[in-house]
């Protein structure tokens, strides 16, 4: 039998990952038993305390275990730290990483829910590695770990038995994922019908929002990113961007790309597809208007780069986040 601790972030986190991830692994054994099958998880929750106070007290978390009573476990689930200081979030839970480095030195497997990669990165454990988190906090997270490779694109990421999760309700995919691992294609579908959760669903591109990250000191960079933001409909060129702004085009490229994450051309196309997404959403013109409207002239080359960051056709978005009459 497995053993799964769910552990209860000090300071605040997400009810919903405790108290689903609870639900949906325990019923594991359910749909075990309905098949003359062996339980096989034994689920727990655990706490550097007896219990956990969360959301300003509204809710009072007992624990069924303190990390002291658990000598051996196989798999660590961290919820979604919660909260605008995630800096401060973490330090309040560091009491957990000794224990958590020790249980995957013992083996243990360990999976971050959403915001509960920055725990998971502050044990050193993501170094050189991939990872996802929320796609919103993914400017933050690059800040705090430089030293991990964010895929902020995807719905859930494997590194040997390091799993992370992407945003809020993505969870649920990284939880038919492990079931599946653990007991079988077949019961996870099963939960996956039972729980009405999308199975094999990969990607959570087509809802991120593009946020520039602007919170750095580099005037020239902030200007040039400014200046993108306003003529995104024009043909914007590195060379002439870098004229403009006094800067050679290899140290632009070099300084643009350390401030902001991406590359003079990604923010570029990022900002012109961020524009095409909303004009997608809320206006009738049809996809080549919107390609002509946000600069691009060539069919192909707007198809293949809207899909590249939405991870859908423009139709395909259009049809899923279209406003619907009345609204």
């Amino acid at each position: 039998m497995k053993h799964i601790s769910i552990i209860i972030p000090e300071g605040d986190c997400s009810i919903t990952h405790i108290e689903a991830s609870h639900q949906i692994l325990s019923e594991v054994n359910v749909f075990l038993a309905g098949l003359d099958r062996d339980p096989l998880l034994k689920i727990e929750l655990v706490g550097l305390n007896k219990e956990s106070v969360l959301k300003k007290g509204f809710y009072t978390v007992h624990h069924d275990k303190t990390i002291a009573d658990i000598n051996k476990t196989d798999l660590i689930i961290i919820p979604a730290l919660q909260g605008s200081d995630m800096e401060t979030a973490v330090q309040l839970n560091q009491g957990y990483v000794s224990w958590m480095l020790a249980q995957h030195r013992n083996g243990a497997e360990i999976a971050s829910l959403c915001l509960g990669s920055f725990l998971l990165a502050s044990t050193g454990l993501l170094k050189n590695k991939k990872c996802t988190t929320h796609w919103s906090a993914a400017n933050h997270f690059r800040r705090m770990f430089p030293d991990v490779e964010l895929v902020p694109e995807k719905i859930l990421i494997d590194e040997n038995g390091i799993y992370s999760s992407g945003g809020a309700l993505s969870f649920t995919n990284l939880l038919l994922y492990l079931i599946e691992k653990y007991a079988g294609r077949d019961i996870a579908i099963l939960a996956s019908k039972t729980f009405m959760i999308d199975i094999d669903r990969d990607r959570q591109s087509p809802f991120i929002i593009f946020k520039a990250q602007k919170d750095h000191e580099d005037e020239p960079i902030l200007k040039a990113q400014n200046f993108i933001e306003k003529n995104y409909a024009e043909k914007l060129t590195v060379d002439e961007l870098a004229s403009m702004f006094a800067l050679g085009r290899r140290n632009l490229e070099r300084r643009f790309k350390k401030a902001t994450s991406n590359t003079v051309v990604e923010y570029i196309q990022r900002v012109k597809i961020e524009a095409a997404k909303f004009s997608l959403e809320s206006s009738y013109d049809n996809v080549n208007e919107v390609m002509y409207k946000v600069g691009y002239n060539d069919t192909k080359a707007f198809r293949t780069t809207f899909r590249k960051i939405t991870g859908l056709s423009p139709i395909q978005y259009r049809t899923k986040f279209k406003q619907k009459v009345g609204q």
